[in-house]
């Protein structure tokens, strides 16, 4: 998919504003390091009496650095453990989402 001419993923990207450095390890290739922004949001889910409390880690990053990843691949942020839950959400405009679970 042809990035738009007008945006530049990597001027979001510098690891000295929001970007922080993850290591991708796809299940059958080589692990690389990629840049991208790091969010854990907060979520406080009620039903009925019963609430649950939980985060949704993701990482912001450029499509065409993760788009070989796919479910169950590796991530590593700032020492954590993760597994990817899908294969990357590309938005259309160059950049993806990687939705994370943590390893414990």
């Amino acid at each position: 998919m042809a990035m738009p001419a007008w945006e530049d993923p990597d001027a979001f990207l510098q690891l000295d504003n929001f970007a922080t450095l993850a290591t991708v390890t796809p299940r059958e290739g080589v692990s690389r390091d990629i840049r991208g922004i790091f969010d854990e949001p907060y979520f406080n889910t009620q039903i009925g009496e019963y609430e649950a409390d939980a985060t949704q880690p993701r990482l912001t990053c450029k499509a065409s650095d993760v788009a070989d990843l796919a479910a169950k691949d590796g991530v590593e942020i700032d020492g954590q453990s993760y597994l990817l839950v899908t294969g990357p959400q590309a938005d259309g405009t160059g950049f993806a989402v990687l939705i994370l679970a943590p390893v414990p």
